[in-house]
């Protein structure tokens, strides 16, 4: 399954450019992404208390971890971008290294998530709750290569 990004349909929504990232997504639409992540954030922690530390599945979960808060970082930093910030954005805490290594931790969930979809039938409780993991995925994917897009040209 092709993913397209989601760009506001509706010409009267709101969007965001900012200095930094250029947001083409409505506040609404980062509003549910960042419940999204925020959500995942939350279950991938408790979970990480199951797994021994230093075993892959720490590890794994421990990388996760990680890429959901660049991704809530870079949510945030949108629906933030008009506010007085003084310049100041949740990303400047990550290093490029850091987006870099977000990347596929973020592909593996979406991975993941269009296979288990894959299982269900379109439009069950199972096959609606992963797509609504998979679209906030590929969001948090596209904000973070585009940081990193940025952070290239500059360099």
């Amino acid at each position: 399954m092709k993913h397209s990004a989601a760009i506001p349909q509706n010409s009267q929504e709101e969007s965001w450019e900012g200095q930094d990232i250029m947001y083409n997504y409505t506040k609404k639409e980062l509003t549910e992404a960042l419940q999204a992540v925020s959500s995942f954030i939350g279950r991938c922690e408790k979970m990480q208390g199951k797994f021994k530390e230093g075993t892959s599945q720490h590890t794994l979960l421990r990388n996760r971890i990680k890429a959901m808060y660049i991704s809530e970082a870079l949510l945030k930093d949108g629906l933030t971008q008009n506010e007085e910030s003084e310049g100041k954005h949740l990303i400047d805490n990550y290093t490029e290294e850091d987006l870099k290594k977000a990347l596929p931790p973020v592909a593996s969930i979406i991975s993941k998530c269009e296979k288990a979809q894959g299982k269900f039938a379109e439009g069950t409780s199972q096959y609606i709750r992963y797509k609504n993991m998979i679209e906030p995925m590929y969001l948090a994917k596209e904000l973070i290569e585009i940081k990193l897009s940025q952070s290239s040209t500059v360099s």
